[in-house]
């Protein structure tokens, strides 16, 4: 059997107060044409569908359009959770109208978890569905007593093993931040302290959890698998490459995870030089619409860089100084050019202002200026 596994789509997500609605839609018609054509048994879609609890009208109707073209139009079922970002009533409302078109969602906690029961030629397959919940939304879905995030999902894990026949092959999808696992910026955390991370062996007899939260596409052990974020979400991603899984399950249990990559409309990455030389080659960069973080090396003062840098990435979102932001000899040429007279960090700004040095005559009369502004402070004192 066969699934394609993504996670943590954040639809409706903003980055730099830019809309990222056009990108999520770039890729997800190429994760619609994969389903189209690699026609797997099932998507699983591991939470966080949403970036917020209520979702902008756009991302609710590019929501609405990427299942119906997976269900309806190429018929193949979908099992979608609710994630740490979504609001659990509002992505299941209708589920149970949709359940009858292949259509399963999971938001809320129940003392029974979802099951989707598939067929292949070695016999059957269960889905077992647990929404992202709070330690006290399980507590009263079960009736005990469960302090922390891994007890509670070890309790419902628990009750899907007591019930689940043996020599069924048993699929888990979920959403947490099993320990062991590389994090990113974007991802929000469970709980303060790390307490919201549970232990890879709460999974144990299961022969494939497909997992959402952490944003970097991994594997722990051999059947723990993350597929990853559908885009890049902040500067800490800016190296990893975004892919989805699809994923076989052999008849013995065993499983085979194959990352497809995915291409998006416009790359997250940083680039760093002085400016003048990032310019230029910004004017002959291919990918100049791409989003861009700069960390210009100059020492000098700059007018209105990201005005510049804009003319030949005009998506680019934000600039770094490294003189300012960096440790060491950066740092220490940082605490130089404070030190700097005011003479001489004037002389900089005209020289970026006019692209040019002061004549001869002008730092004649900036040199008097400086002297009269300075005798009348020490008149003043």
């Amino acid at each position: 059997m066969r699934f394609l596994h993504t996670a943590d789509w954040h639809l409706g997500r903003l980055f730099h107060a830019r809309s990222l609605l056009e990108d999520q839609a770039h890729l997800l018609d190429q994760l619609v044409e994969l389903v189209r054509t690699q026609r797997p048994d099932a998507v699983l879609i591991a939470g966080d569908v949403y970036d917020r609890a209520v979702p902008p009208p756009e991302a609710v109707a590019l929501l609405d359009d990427v299942l119906a073209r997976i269900v309806l139009d190429a018929g193949v079922p979908v099992v979608m959770i609710a994630g740490n970002h979504d609001s659990a009533q509002r992505l299941e409302f209708g589920a149970r109208l949709m359940t009858a078109q292949g259509l399963h969602v999971a938001g809320r906690t129940s003392s029974q978890a979802a099951c989707v029961t598939l067929h292949d030629a070695h016999g059957e397959v269960r889905i077992y569905a647990l929404p992202y919940a709070e330690p006290a939304m399980v507590r009263d879905a079960l009736g005990a007593d469960l302090p922390s995030h891994e007890a509670a999902l070890a309790a419902q894990l628990d009750a899907i093993r007591a019930s689940h026949p043996p020599g069924v092959r048993a699929v888990v999808v979920a959403h947490a931040f099993v320990i062991g696992g590389a994090a990113s910026e974007s991802e929000r955390p469970l709980s303060v302290g790390g307490s919201g991370a549970v232990g890879a062996g709460v999974f144990d007899g299961f022969d494939l959890v497909a997992l959402g939260h952490l944003h970097r596409p991994q594997t722990l052990g051999e059947r723990v698998h993350y597929a990853g974020s559908l885009m890049k979400y902040s500067l800490s991603e800016s190296g990893h490459g975004k892919s989805v899984s699809m994923i076989e399950l052999d008849g013995t249990g065993n499983v085979r995870i194959e990352p497809i990559t995915l291409t998006p409309l416009r790359d997250l990455r940083m680039i760093e030089g002085e400016l003048a030389t990032l310019l230029a080659a910004g004017a002959a960069d291919p990918r100049s619409d791409d989003y861009i973080h700069a960390v210009l090396t100059d020492t000098g003062a700059l007018l209105d860089p990201m005005a510049k840098l804009r003319q030949v990435y005009p998506n680019a979102l934000a600039i770094e100084r490294a003189v300012l932001a960096r440790s060491g000899a950066a740092g220490e040429a940082g605490r130089k050019l404070r030190e700097l007279d005011t003479a001489t960090l004037f002389a900089s700004f005209f020289r970026e202002v006019a692209d040019a040095e002061l004549e001869p005559a002008q730092r004649h009369a900036l040199d008097a200026l400086l002297a009269g502004i300075e005798a009348a402070d020490r008149e003043s004192a």
